[in-house]
């Protein structure tokens, strides 16, 4: 079994709507905190952050009925008390707000004193101030369940057409909480505040083209309501790579086997043995038919090579299984298994004779994983720990999802798969998303779009196995490798700041 050892901050969790309106409610009728007083702490988090903006004189609010709209009122009332004039656009009237958003609004024209507060009681009648230099998306909130509609819909157009910056309360108005998809009309903010836990559908998806930066605002929430989170959001900010560990021996400080390469592929292998090679293992050894020793022999000089086969074989095949298998148990070490092996018949036969026969931590990756999906029964024994790493076409191969293809609810996907498969899943894509056997799933919180190009997953598989060779859990392994991507990205996109944006693949 996989012992998986990452715990993320509560700062860091990722609650779907029904685990956020749960925590919400347990917290007003079971820890006695009101609504309203939560309703304030969400407002004046998002307010402070606001009046940092020095040169803010004039905010146009777009709001709902529900505790969306109040967050919005509640900012307001802040900023007009910084001489920061309010437009209030209510799309559905000012008939049945709910309670204590009703609340505050009542308590928002108490305080306008000055008369710099306006208020539409419909879109039909709002005429835009020429002299609004932001706006606060207070409409719909993580209860949306269907399309946005109606002057909702035309609200979110114009809002879009803007160019003052749009600041969103807890998730943009057309962004499913869970999913992340785009109901019909979807707001584009800069901003997003997201109160007492963040939304998980700000991650997938549409979420972080809609959803822009986004600031976390604590509520007086017990942690003890959040325990039944499975979904985190990866950062630096807690999770760190140790520093390698001298031994007294090479193989003390790590041992990788790599199984890789065949004819025209060879450049797999030499991309994730370099990858390894840079965390600063005690050992990467190349495992490779023998007709490709001279070109790796030529390309990696710090590299291990154990050629197996006969000289004139240039991929792997079924009867070259037992040599592989010796090979493994020259030294304890984790293995990384496909890159650029091919997809010949007989190479098939060759992983599930390997796989069967291999206890080591293992990595499985391209070429390997198109072989694995031909298998009727996977050749897992049953104490082994595996890590897939499928780019979304691998992982609808392997999940037999061809038709929808695993995008649109790709969150989903991974963690019923991880678990029915007992197996760690890194499914490239945006997000990154590291699936567990237990259900716990970890996503990226950077663009991860840059590293759709070739090459780029053999990078990442060698970093994966490295760190696993370094007895780091699968799940931990896999979400040191997705850090390091973010690393290298950060480092590029400050030395080269003309870095076009990557395609959108929404």
């Amino acid at each position: 079994m996989v012992t998986e050892t990452l715990e993320a901050p509560y700062s860091h969790y990722l609650f779907d709507a029904d685990l956020s309106q749960e925590i919400d409610q347990r917290t007003i009728e079971e820890m006695g905190i009101d609504g309203f007083t939560l309703m304030e702490i969400a407002g004046s988090s998002a307010a402070k952050i606001l009046l940092e903006k020095s040169d803010l004189k004039h905010g146009l609010y777009l709001c709902g009925k529900g505790n969306n709209a109040g967050d919005a009122l509640v900012i307001a009332r802040y900023l007009l008390q910084h001489n920061v004039e309010a437009t209030l656009v209510f799309l559905s009237g000012t008939d049945d707000l709910s309670p204590d958003t009703q609340k505050n609004l009542d308590l928002l024209k108490e305080f306008n004193s000055e008369n710099k507060l306006t208020i539409y009681e419909n879109w039909a009648t709002f005429e835009s101030p020429d002299t609004h230099d932001f706006v606060v998306d207070g409409m719909l909130g993580t209860g949306l369940t269907s399309d946005v509609r109606n002057d909702y819909a035309k609200a979110v157009t114009w809002a879009n057409k803007q160019t003052q910056p749009v600041f969103a309360m807890d998730i943009p108005t057309g962004l499913h909480a869970n999913s992340g998809q785009k109901m019909g009309h979807l707001i584009h903010a800069n901003t997003t505040f997201s109160f007492g836990g963040r939304k998980q559908g700000l991650y997938l998806n549409y979420g972080p083209k809609s959803a822009g930066k986004i600031h976390y605002c604590e509520l007086p929430f017990p942690n003890k309501y959040k325990n039944t989170c499975n979904t985190f959001l990866l950062d630096e900010e807690w999770l760190r790579p140790q520093p390698p560990s001298p031994g007294e021996h090479k193989y003390d400080a790590g041992v990788l086997y790599i199984i890789a390469g065949s004819e025209g592929l060879t450049g797999a292998a030499i991309m994730s043995a370099q990858s390894a090679w840079a965390e600063g293992l005690g050992a990467v050894i190349l495992v490779c038919p023998h007709g490709l020793l001279n070109i790796y022999e030529q390309t990696l000089p710090s590299i291990i090579k154990k050629p197996v086969g006969k000289r004139e074989d240039y991929y792997f095949q079924k009867e070259h299984s037992n040599q592989v298998i010796e090979v493994l148990s020259e030294k304890k070490g984790a293995v990384l298994f496909g890159p650029g092996i091919g997809r010949k018949n007989t190479t098939i036969e060759f992983v599930e004779k390997v796989l069967s026969a291999n206890n080591y931590p293992t990595v499985i990756d391209a070429d390997g994983l198109w072989c694995l999906a031909q298998l009727d029964h996977w050749p897992k024994p049953d104490q082994s720990e595996w890590v897939l790493t499928p780019h979304p076409g691998e992982l609808s191969r392997l999940t037999n999802n061809e038709e929808d293809g695993p995008q649109k609810e790709r969150l989903s996907t991974v963690r019923k798969y991880a678990q029915q498969k007992d197996v760690t899943l890194l499914s490239k894509g945006m997000p990154g998303i590291v699936g567990t056997p237990s259900g716990k799933c970890y996503l990226t919180n950077y663009n991860t779009r840059y590293f759709a190009r070739a090459g780029s997953g053999d990078v990442l598989a060698g970093k994966v196995g490295a760190y696993l060779a370094m007895n780091n859990s699968p799940d931990k392994s896999c979400c040191l490798g997705l850090l390091n991507g973010k690393q290298k990205l950060d480092h590029y996109l400050k030395e080269y700041t003309q870095l076009p944006e990557p395609k959108d693949f929404i």
